[in-house]
């Protein structure tokens, strides 16, 4: 659970958007603006020379590209996943049908926001990115299950090896609770639950919270009305 103030990155080419969302970040006393970035393939670089790195990187994926190639936030995604895992990817951007959204999720992006979105959802996304370790709303489920219908085809072990009490937790990972969370719905303790998520990791070979939450509506654990 953070204790201190949560470190956000900002990677927009609309300076006036990217003002907008530092303004509005840095007014919730528990966040702080630490990178902002009007291109993407400048990021990476910048990362290395920074001391304390940003928590959640808040991306576009529409970014300008650099002599002539081009270089989006699907690009940058991929990149800090390879350079930077522990650094959290939260998509934001007006392009958000839901083939665009499923490729970020299974590119590596940890959740998706719709730049229409309130300043709640902003606040409430950074913040359950990194405490859960995703933010998956309604309409990101919603794009996955979509990709599914669509005859994606995917490795994936049978739901009977897991246990009754992963398929519990992953069922709940997907409701966006903290393993505290976890822990007081199933009467175990959070180290327990962390026990159970690493060994859901390593039979699904998911990566991060995201792709247990990707395997979960891949193998029907969950369900979008």
């Amino acid at each position: 659970m953070y204790t201190q103030r949560i470190k956000v990155g900002l990677v927009d080419d609309q300076l006036l958007v990217r003002s907008g969302f530092k303004t509005l970040i840095e007014s919730w006393d528990t966040m702080q603006v630490i990178l902002e970035s009007g291109d993407g393939f400048s990021v990476i670089e910048q990362l290395n020379g920074m001391d304390a790195r940003p928590d959640v990187m808040l991306v576009d994926i529409r970014l300008p590209g650099k002599d002539g190639q081009s270089y989006s936030g699907i690009q940058l995604t991929q990149d800090l996943q390879r350079h930077y895992p522990s650094v959290y990817i939260l998509i934001v951007s007006m392009q958000d049908d839901p083939v665009t959204i499923a490729n970020l999720i299974e590119c590596g992006a940890h959740g998706f926001l719709s730049k229409w979105c309130a300043p709640e959802e902003l606040k409430g996304a950074i913040e359950t990115v990194c405490h859960t370790g995703s933010y998956i709303n309604e309409e990101t489920l919603k794009a996955l299950q979509n990709r599914l219908s669509m005859g994606t085809k995917v490795p994936m072990i049978k739901n009977e090896e897991l246990t009754g009490r992963e398929v519990d937790v992953i069922r709940l990972i997907c409701q966006q609770l903290t393993a505290e969370e976890i822990g007081e719905k199933l009467f175990i303790s959070p180290k327990t639950v962390n026990g159970h998520r690493n060994n859901l990791l390593q039979k699904t070979g998911s990566r991060n919270i995201t792709g247990l939450v990707m395997y979960a509506v891949r193998t029907g654990l969950v369900e979008i009305v």
